[in-house]
């Protein structure tokens, strides 16, 4: 997503910018909990898949103590024990989305207004165009780089080159080496020091180059970023592709990846979820379907996207192998809607192919063939009355206000959730989302 959004008290900056601007937010998930709970500052702390699965997120104590990306929570909840002192006791929280979807967009609202040009790659990084003096430029960074803290209260490290290929890389010079300060400007390293730096990292540390692909570089005798820097274009793209050649044009200070443009409208949109508790029953399953149909309504509402087909599916878990079952249903609808009424009972005729007393550990509904709102073919003269009335907008305000769960079609209005939701017992409280979980502070 591009953002232009410039700031009249921020530096003037425009687009066609001379460098490019990596701003990374460190261990974001730990980061945006410990913005609202300082506890957590210096204590290992990781966040958890959905479900409370896997680790997805580690602070940088976790990281000391070993503790792999990926690594199941039962593994390690000995961790955990009241018996290890305060300070190195691993600390595990269930993944807070609504906390940390918030955030992200405080962020980038933030960086936007320090230039005009600002692609937001994912949810805890952007892209910004810049320019300047190499001095202006450090301090630019460091502006930002305080401005986050400031005013979001997570920490972010910034990599500033000609390129995005060496911006990446000049970030993670910036968040590994505590003499940059969080802040690395590629071009104000003398040559010789950046070749030595890169002459000691392995390919498999660029953006974009999997182990795969690493071990056809290593063949080749190419085992250094600094190797792959002085690589021949033309033969790299000849062996391997255009992007890898790209990759290595980069590393040369030739930009090759440009600033994309904001992607107007979606091909598709899923929503699907494991079950904390599997599902055995057509009702649950169409309890299940009723609430992933309205969020897929309020998903294509916000896009200003209307739906024409809506495929529903189901499945039993990999590791059972008595009652293997994957339903699927693929509905084309009368007429492209982002009606609640019509997906929910879409979604809904999954329920006639689910096997009762088979357990069902995932399901999720998927609508494609989006069209903008409005933009219907003359043969389709005929205006769903729902959509007339403004009853998904209704029931997406309601939910906006009273939270999640206020309101639904059915049985998808269960505010308490229902057993089968998302397994999260070590969720925090979603600081900015929602009202009764506001953070209370008192003076003494």
């Amino acid at each position: 997503m591009r953002i232009r959004t410039p700031d009249p008290a921020g530096p003037a900056l425009m687009p066609g910018s001379d460098y490019i601007a990596l701003v990374d937010v460190n261990s974001f998930y730990a980061s945006a909990e410990r913005a609202f709970n300082p506890s957590l500052e210096g204590v290992p702390v990781v966040v958890l898949s959905n479900n409370d699965g896997c680790v997805v997120t580690r602070s940088a104590e976790a990281k000391a103590l070993g503790i792999p990306m990926g690594e199941p929570w039962f593994k390690l909840k000995h961790l955990a024990s009241d018996a290890i002192p305060r300070r190195k006791r691993l600390v595990a929280l269930s993944s807070n989305y609504e906390l940390y979807g918030d955030l992200s967009s405080r962020v980038m609202e933030l960086l936007g207004r320090y230039s005009a040009w600002v692609e937001v790659y994912s949810i805890d990084e952007a892209f910004l165009g810049v320019n300047g003096t190499p001095g202006q430029l450090r301090q630019l960074g460091r502006t930002m780089k305080d401005a986050v803290r400031r005013h979001v209260g997570v920490p972010v490290c910034v990599g500033i080159a000609k390129t995005k290929g060496l911006a990446k890389l000049a970030n993670k010079l910036a968040k590994h080496n505590p003499d940059f300060a969080g802040v690395c400007h590629w071009e104000s390293i003398p040559e010789e020091v950046r070749d030595g730096l890169m002459s000691r990292l392995s390919v498999v540390e660029l953006w974009g180059v999997a182990t795969r692909l690493t071990k056809r570089l290593n063949a080749m005798g190419i085992h250094t970023i600094l190797d792959l820097k002085n690589s021949s274009a033309v033969m790299i793209r000849d062996r391997f592709s255009v992007v890898l050649m790209r990759t290595v044009l980069e590393l040369q200070g030739t930009p090759c990846i440009p600033m994309e443009e904001e992607r107007v409208g979606k091909d598709q949109l899923i929503f699907s979820r494991s079950f904390a508790t599997p599902v055995t029953t057509a009702a649950d399953m169409g309890q299940v379907m009723s609430v992933y149909a309205q969020q897929a309504s309020a998903r294509l509402a916000k896009h200003g996207l209307q739906a024409k087909v809506l495929t529903a599916f189901a499945g039993t878990s990999h590791f059972n192998q008595d009652n293997i079952s994957y339903p699927s249903v693929c509905v084309s609808l009368p007429m492209p809607t982002a009606d609640p009424v019509l997906l929910h009972k879409a979604a809904n005729s999954l329920c006639e192919r689910i096997y009762e007393g088979v357990k069902y550990v995932r399901a999720g509904i998927m609508v494609t063939d989006l069209r903008p709102t409005g933009n219907q073919s003359p043969l389709e003269l005929f205006e769903n009355p729902h959509e007339e009335r403004g009853i998904g907008q209704l029931m997406e305000s309601v939910s906006k206000k009273y939270g999640r769960g206020s309101i639904g079609l059915g049985s998808a209005g269960v505010r308490g959730g229902p057993d089968w939701s998302m397994k999260r017992d070590m969720l925090s409280p979603r600081y900015t989302t929602h009202w009764d979980e506001l953070l209370l502070v008192k003076a003494s």
